[in-house]
């Protein structure tokens, strides 16, 4: 099962590496970072960077897409080479997903015209212009055009787990949740919109502020 996860300057981290660390735990399963060119990626702080192991040309049909989000995925959104990659790739995947705003370059490649979908929550109109029908869901599925997207950033954990549900069993599914001791009990309840205080909604704006 070959596995691709697409990375790109300004990448949001967890987008990536929260689908990674679920489904690198199954036997069998070949997950590789790919890029425009190989080598080192930062994300969009700056702080980390990870391996870009092959480019799209080198991996153009994996079995799976997993298309993490970011500011950088924004100039994506305008780049032939990517979309292109994208189109021809889900033409032969067994799925295609997405996290966060990766969702937003699915949409520009065409692929979630008229589809109900999902991206962080700050960026709900940008995925209605690329033709989708923003939804709130945590995870997304259309199996039969084998789409799946995640909202924002933790997301792609949840979708993951089901991705390993529907490529293997819940058992499997399970067993990575173990293994990576996926039990959120956060010490807040506010991981959404409409449960944030006005307080931390401000809070939000002037830190997303100043990472611009």
């Amino acid at each position: 099962m070959q596995i691709a996860i697409p990375l790109f300057p300004r990448f949001t981290a967890l987008d990536g590496i929260g689908p990674y660390e679920v489904l690198q735990r199954i036997p069998g399963f070949d997950v590789t970072f790919i890029g425009h060119v190989t080598g080192e990626v930062r994300s969009e702080n700056g702080f980390l960077g990870i391996t870009v192991d092959k480019t799209f040309e080198d991996m153009p049909d994996p079995d799976i897409i997993v298309f993490p989000g970011g500011i950088g995925t924004r100039a994506l959104m305008h780049d032939e080479r990517v979309l292109e990659w994208v189109r021809a790739a889900h033409a032969t995947s067994t799925y295609t997903t997405s996290v966060c705003t990766g969702s937003l370059v699915l949409g520009a490649a065409g692929l979630l015209d008229g589809l109900s979908a999902t991206t962080h929550w700050a960026s709900m109109d940008v995925l209605a212009e690329v033709g989708a029908e923003p939804t709130g869901q945590r995870v997304v599925e259309h199996l039969d055009q084998r789409i799946i997207t995640a909202a924002g950033v933790s997301s792609g954990i949840d979708m993951a787990l089901r991705l390993v549900e529907l490529l293997i069993d819940d058992t499997a599914a399970m067993a990575c949740q173990l293994m990576i001791e996926y039990d959120p009990q956060p010490p807040f309840d506010a991981g959404a919109p409409g449960k944030a205080s006005e307080a931390v909604m401000t809070r939000v704006i002037e830190y997303a502020a100043q990472r611009e």
